[in-house]
């Protein structure tokens, strides 16, 4: 993403804490300055969860800071999947699972898994005119990923839910698959 802007602070925070972590670790990302709002309208309890005393903002973006001072996003905090005491950052394997031939685009979402908690479930759109092959995938994924990063299960679909701003609804995913795992 680069620096930030001048005039705005930006630090990288433990989300069960709060306490700002060392550059390289991943974290929250929280942002103070005069481009950063007030607060929610009419929603108390929304501002004092999301906007701290001191005025920094909890963005819901999980990042870091590289040694050059770089800021880098790496997901959203409410899409990370925690499978087996691992956190899993979905973007990394949506970015793989978009370079497989046949692939359009995808989603990554984690559901829960009666062993670890969660697990990864790639939600895959093919290419116009094309059949990703689904075995061909989860080989590349042994290739290039930690073995607690594969998807569990891949899926098809026509088309990935978006609001009306053109954002992939994870939350509809995340409750389309909930059951994949789940013991009949």
């Amino acid at each position: 993403m680069g620096f930030p802007l001048p005039g705005v602070e930006l630090k990288i925070t433990d989300p069960s804490t709060g306490e700002t972590l060392p550059d390289g670790e991943v974290g929250q990302v929280e942002v103070r300055g005069p481009n950063v709002f007030k607060g929610y309208w009419q929603m108390p309890e929304k501002t004092a969860a999301e906007l701290r005393a001191d005025g920094f903002f909890i963005t819901g973006d999980l990042g870091k800071i590289d040694e050059d001072g770089y800021v880098h996003i790496v997901g959203r905090n409410k899409d990370l999947i925690i499978s087996g005491g691992y956190n899993i950052y979905p973007k990394e394997i949506e970015l793989m699972l978009d370079e497989q031939p046949g692939v359009l685009e995808s989603a990554v979402v984690g559901v829960p898994h009666p062993d670890f908690g969660e697990t990864v479930v790639g939600v895959i759109v093919p290419a116009p005119g094309q059949t990703p092959d689904l075995g061909a995938i989860a080989v590349a994924a042994g290739t290039s990923l930690a073995r607690f990063k594969h998807p569990r299960k891949l899926v098809v679909v026509d088309e990935l839910p978006r609001n009306t701003m053109g954002k992939v609804q994870k939350n509809i995913l995340r409750d389309t698959y909930k059951d994949l795992f789940v013991p009949a």
